[in-house]
């Protein structure tokens, strides 16, 4: 063989298998990304099902602490950052499962509610691999528990006090 011909073809090698190389890192990678957020998105809807079981219904601050933000912090949370509040749907629920439509109000509205739901719908995966862009939408997640004490704690022939989270 003439070696002088054959110089070229070391770096043709390297550039077919590094392309290759290099797409199958960031695939793996990209799916530790995704059972990462897959994982985060799950303990979401369970964290902002239980805080809202516990806090009172008016609060704002349960869906913020829902996305392991500070009661004090907005926007975007800190562990998804494409993720933020109004991407969280909190609904209260009586015991058929339909929804209450007033919960706030101290009347037939507070003492219907029997479970609390946070649901996350068509949040938005994006891919980070070069060449390979876009987005995957994930399917729903959703936690549905039973009510507690919706911040409120009473005792016979006491007025209830609310409880802040």
């Amino acid at each position: 063989m003439n070696r002088k011909r054959m110089q070229g073809v070391y770096v043709v090698e390297f550039a077919i298998i590094g392309l290759l190389l290099f797409t199958l890192l960031f695939g793996v990678l990209e799916m530790g990304r995704l059972y990462f957020t897959v994982g985060t998105l799950n303990e979401v809807a369970r964290r902002g099902a239980r805080l809202a079981a516990v806090c009172d219904i008016s609060d704002p601050v349960v869906l913020r602490r829902a996305i392991f933000n500070a009661a004090t912090d907005s926007g975007a949370s800190d562990l998804i950052s494409s993720l933020e509040t109004a991407d969280l749907s909190l609904t209260y629920l009586d015991e058929n499962g339909a929804i209450v439509a007033n919960p706030n109000d101290n009347g037939s509205g507070f003492s219907s509610v029997r479970y609390v739901q946070l649901s996350i719908v068509n949040f938005s995966f994006t891919l980070l691999i070069p060449g390979f862009g876009g987005g995957i939408t994930l399917p729903a997640f959703r936690a549905t528990l039973p009510r507690e004490s919706l911040g409120r704690h009473a005792e016979a022939g006491v007025v209830p006090e609310i409880t802040p989270c």
